[in-house]
This record gives C-alpha cells, structure tokens and sequence, in this order.
C-alpha cells in the first residue's frame, strides 16, 4: 500500500506514534509519505520506502496567523495525486483531520477517491477538541471519516460521549518497538547518579500542569524521607520553572536532576527503579509503556486509559490522583528489595504485548477494510 501519514513533528505522543508507525510499515514494504511542516522528530534514517513532503507556510501582511490548514490540505492534494497514493492517515483530529476532509473534496472533483484514516489520539478529544470553538469541526471530520480509530477503550468512550458520532471507532492501542525499548546496560550511568546504591525514580512528560508533576517531586520528598533515592525529570514544558522552584523550597535539589529533552529516553529508563505518572488525564501513557519495556514497574494515577496498560498489583499501582500518602506508600512497596524483582519481570511482560509485531497487523487490516469500503461506496 501508498500511505500518507499527517502528524505532528513533535516529542508529543501522537506525533511519535505516528513515526514509528511509518518506520514500521516501511519496513514491511508499504510505502509511506510522511505530510506536515518539519520533518518528524523520530524520522532521522534512510528508507527506500519513506518519503517526507514538507508543508509550505507562506505568510502574508494580509493574516495574522498562516493559514497552516490550507496549505496541509493543498500539500495532501498533490502528495495523493503525484505519489498515488491508496490512503491518507491523519493523526490527532485538529486540524489534520478537517483538512484531510477539504483535501478528500478536492480531489473527488477531479476523479480520485482517497480513503481517510483518522486516529484520536487524547488531548484532541478531551481538551482541545471539546473548546466550542473547535468542536463542531472536529465533529463533523470525526464522521466524515472513512475509518476512525482511537488508542484506548477510555478514549472511544469519551469520544462518544462528548461528540455526536454516529461512526463505528476501532481501538488499535498505542505500541512500542522493543528492539529499540530494552533495558540496555548502563551499570556506569546508574553508579554515577546513586553512587551509594540510592533507588532511582523517574518522570518524563512535557511539564503542563495536567501531568501534575508537583505530585511526582512531592512523593519523592516523601520517599526520601524513609530510603535514600534519586529523581530524574526528563522533558520541559511551562511548569518546569515552578518545579524548580518547589525542589529548592524542599531542599531536594541535590537529588533531583533535570534533564531536559532526550531523544534516547530508554538509556535513562535502563537504570531507574520506579516510573512516575500522576496525570490528571492520560489517554493511554505511552512513556509509561517505554518504561516497562525497559523493566521499570509504574507507580501511575487511576484515570483515562492507564488501568488499561498498568494493571494494579502486578506491573504497578494504581493510586487517586493527587493522594500523595497513597502514593508514596505504594512506592514503598515497589522499592522494597523483596518486591521490586517480581514488578521488573511482570511490567516487562505486559510491554511484551504491546509489541509493534502484535499491533501492526491490526492498522494492515484497517488500511485494508477501509479502503474496501471506500471503493464499495464510491461505485455505488
């Protein structure tokens, strides 16, 4: 299959999901045309199969702002009528979604008929997709869809009950490359941030305030207290001044690093005890699936779709979110030398089964359901 894969070129989750699912599907044959203003974040090798066609922004005196959705929904029209393209894939709905719709339009005139593919991906749903200045457009793209998929069971509920879909959403869950997400040997790296054996916590996210990272830095002032531990923050974002801040008014600066962004996150992760995830809302936590791959148990909220990745008592525990005694306690739990083992081993278990052999398949056979109907309903 020619597929034309819309996303975001970001560290953001539907941006990388969407990468590695190209990298994927090139490597099993299928040609893959890469649509957006940068080249994405993880497409940094050669391919003979993958191809990237850069958005064009001009700007005018005329608009204060480019009008970025126009110029996607051009770049696609020329990408499926030059390259021939079988299918377009637009990840995270605003606004890749509604200018695949005006793309679909144009080139309908002109005697192509191209099948869209729509993936929701979480904030596009639950936060900026319900703002009342988008959600009438992002209705009406979600259902004019020729397929729709979303990343959890948690996110296809939301979906439908705060939009009117009268569309079928298939849940391909979000998946990770294991030959890349491994726990690697970093024995020098951990030695020197815990020289004296410390346990080793770890956060990464983008720092907005819906991951509520303050309650990561409060569980390990907690944790501090009882066993001597180290935290890395990896990532940036608008609250990262504020957590500075807040490590200094602790007086836990000397044990906690940040680190920034980092492309190769699994080095970090092959050294850590214990992954922190507290958000508010997650629509699936695909840093928290990196990190059990690397054999990191999760200590994570019990909110969106993470019970559907961190099964409580198992790969780690599910907490309230904002409960810092309940949290801190269950860490405990998991650091404790007797425990810790059995987590490892149980949250690189669960990883296995999110495997990119076990969940490409399920976009090959969507691709191709989908483009079957497309072409059943165009003859009609």
């Amino acid at each position: 299959m020619k597929i034309g894969i819309v996303c975001y070129p970001t560290f953001g989750g539907s941006g990388v999901v969407a990468t590695e699912l190209g990298k994927a599907l090139s490597a099993k044959g299928h040609e893959i045309h890469f649509i957006t203003y940068s080249q994405p974040t993880r497409l940094d090798f050669f391919s003979e199969n993958l191809f990237y066609h850069e958005v064009d922004i001009k700007s005018y005196p005329l608009f204060e702002h480019a009008p970025y959705e126009l110029a996607l929904a051009s770049k696609m029209v020329n990408v499926v009528k030059y390259e021939g393209l079988d299918l377009l894939h637009v990840h995270y709905a605003i606004p890749h979604a509604s200018a695949a719709y005006m793309a679909k339009q144009i080139l309908k005139k002109q005697g192509i008929n191209i099948p869209v593919v729509t993936t929701l991906h979480g904030t596009d749903i639950t936060l900026v997709g319900k703002d009342p200045s988008y959600e009438p457009v992002v209705t009406f793209s979600i259902n004019e869809s020729d397929g729709v998929t979303a990343v959890s069971e948690d996110l296809k509920k939301d979906t439908f009950l705060h939009f009117d879909i009268h569309t079928h959403i298939e849940v391909i869950p979000n998946f990770i490359d294991l030959n890349r997400f491994k726990k690697q040997k970093k024995e020098h790296f951990k030695k020197a941030i815990c020289p004296m054996d410390e346990k080793l916590l770890v956060h990464t996210s983008n720092f907005r305030k819906v991951k509520r990272v303050e309650d990561v830095i409060r569980v390990f002032f907690e944790v501090r207290k009882v066993i001597p531990a180290k935290l890395l923050l990896v990532g940036d974002g608008p609250e990262r001044d504020k957590m500075e801040r807040l490590c200094r008014q602790l007086g836990t600066c000397e044990d906690i690093r940040f680190l920034g962004k980092l492309e190769a996150v699994e080095e970090v992760l092959s050294v850590a005890d214990l992954f922190l995830m507290p958000s508010e809302k997650e629509s699936f936590g695909l840093a928290a699936l990196e990190a059990m791959a690397c054999e990191v148990p999760l200590l994570t909220s019990n909110v969106g779709g993470i019970p559907e990745l961190n099964i409580n008592g198992e790969t780690g525990f599910l907490c309230e979110v904002g409960n810092i005694a309940e949290m801190t306690e269950k860490a405990l739990f998991i650091l404790d030398g007797k425990n810790l083992p059995n987590f490892k081993k149980n949250a690189l278990a669960r990883a296995k089964m999110f495997d990119v052999s076990a969940i490409l398949p399920k976009y090959e056979v969507f691709y191709a359901k989908t483009i079957e109907n497309s072409l059943l309903a165009s003859n009609i």
